[in-house]
């Protein structure tokens, strides 16, 4: 016979548990949407910013200019790589410290390693300025010796951000990105109409960034404490696997392009890259503001109220884009860029590098979820494909459609392979509680 108090209280502590499961899952909506609305604007200024600076850059200095100035911004991000994963890891690890304290020592000992790395990245880069400019075909290896001054403050920036994004200080990590593409848009007119030319679009890169390092993180990183704290390694490797992966998709389709194409080739496939990078910067600013939420929330969270959000946003931006790039590429191509891109040919490129960019985004928001909440494996499979379409695109580049349709094939196939854990739970039959089983 059931013991009729366990009969009894069972209900009730279930309804509890439902009440505040739900108040929970409101909650979280409630910071991510929050917190999402305010990166997504601060992206719409930054995107609007970034593209002013392409669409200047690309009509003073014409495809081939272009090309260059966009190599250097590619570089860049393959240097971000190592800055977001100083960055993801500063701010999961202040996110899950409530001390003061504990968080200041955290951001102080990731800060001074990113110096160390920065420093030789920097270092490492300049040593290489010619063989570097030879293999992208750049008029001139001082063109990379002025990256590498900027690529030494770009992976501190990184642990500064990081701090901002751990504190959810969404506001002031908003305006840090606000910060740096506005000085880069103004520093580029001004020089390229001095007279630099590409030089001057690339210095105005390494500029935004020696700048953007000055913004004053929240006062609470920067208490006085002597407490050494060392990060997790297990947290760092799985931060510069997720970001290696990362940027090796994002980026090395515009490197080969360059490799293996005409100047002025790769600069009309650097403007649809654009295009991609548009959708993929506006979902990254949706995933940064659901990281350190979804680090800092109890275990037992439920996983559709965090996810849910993130996934919208990037389905509603992914699909805006291909929608608007498909209904009129020529005319935006000839608004934006010029009579020079429009008519050559890339019209139909644009909305499936759109498609490609959102179909990416939506795994990066699951492996992310993943990340936040455990050490996770899904950021090797991102490697794999990584490397994958670095040698899809070495085996097929006959044009610039094949390289593209490349990426879309294992952009699918990666967003199968990271959904199915998920699937996988979602299927499985939820635990009975040990009141109910009795």
């Amino acid at each position: 016979m059931d013991n009729p108090a366990i009969t009894a209280a069972a209900p009730r502590r279930n309804w509890r548990g439902t009440i505040a499961s739900l108040r929970s899952g409101q909650q979280l909506h409630s910071r991510l949407l929050g917190g999402s609305l305010i990166m997504l604007i601060g992206s719409g200024v930054v995107s609007l910013l970034n593209f002013s600076y392409n669409v200047a850059v690309a009509r003073l200095l014409g495809p081939a200019g272009f090309g260059h100035a966009a190599v250097a911004v590619t570089l860049l991000m393959f240097v971000s790589g190592i800055t977001l994963s100083f960055q993801l890891v500063c701010a999961k690890l202040v996110a899950r410290n409530e001390i003061g304290e504990v968080k200041a020592a955290l951001y102080t000992g990731l800060l001074r390693r990113a110096w160390m790395v920065g420093f030789a990245i920097g270092a490492g880069l300049a040593a290489a300025a010619a063989p570097v400019a030879h293999y992208l075909h750049l008029p001139s290896p001082g063109m990379v010796a002025v990256l590498a001054f900027g690529f030494a403050f770009y992976v501190p920036l990184g642990v500064r951000r990081g701090g901002m994004q751990g504190m959810c200080s969404f506001r002031r990590l908003a305006f840090s990105y606000v910060a740096e593409a506005l000085l880069k848009f103004l520093a580029a007119i001004l020089l390229v109409e001095a007279g630099y030319g590409a030089m001057g679009a690339i210095a105005a890169i390494s500029a935004s960034v020696v700048l953007a390092y000055f913004f004053p993180v929240p006062r609470e990183l920067k208490l006085r404490t002597s407490m050494v704290l060392p990060a997790s390694f297990r947290e760092a490797v799985q931060a510069v696997v997720f970001f290696v992966g990362q940027v090796v998709i994002s980026n090395t389709d515009i490197l080969l392009v360059k490799h293996f194409f005409a100047p002025a080739t790769a600069g009309l496939y650097a403007a649809v890259a654009l295009v991609g990078r548009l959708v993929y910067f506006a979902s990254w600013m949706v995933v940064s503001a659901m990281f350190p939420i979804s680090a800092g929330a109890k275990q037992e969270a439920p996983r559709n109220a965090i996810l849910a959000v993130p996934i919208a946003f990037v389905v509603a931006i992914s699909g805006s884009f291909v929608a608007l790039l498909a209904l009129s590429p020529h005319f935006l191509l000839n608004i934006v860029f010029g009579h020079s891109f429009a008519g050559a040919g890339v019209e139909g490129l644009l909305p499936l590098y759109a498609g490609m960019a959102g179909v990416y985004s939506l795994s990066v928001v699951l492996i992310a979820y993943e990340m936040s909440r455990r050490i996770a494996n899904t950021g090797w499979w991102q490697l794999a494909v990584s490397a994958a379409i670095v040698a899809g695109i070495y085996l097929f580049h006959g044009s610039l459609r094949d390289v593209v349709l490349v990426q879309l094939v294992l952009m699918v196939a990666l967003l199968g392979v990271v959904s199915l854990p998920f699937l996988r739970r979602a299927r499985a039959p939820a635990p009975v509680p040990q009141e109910e089983a009795a």
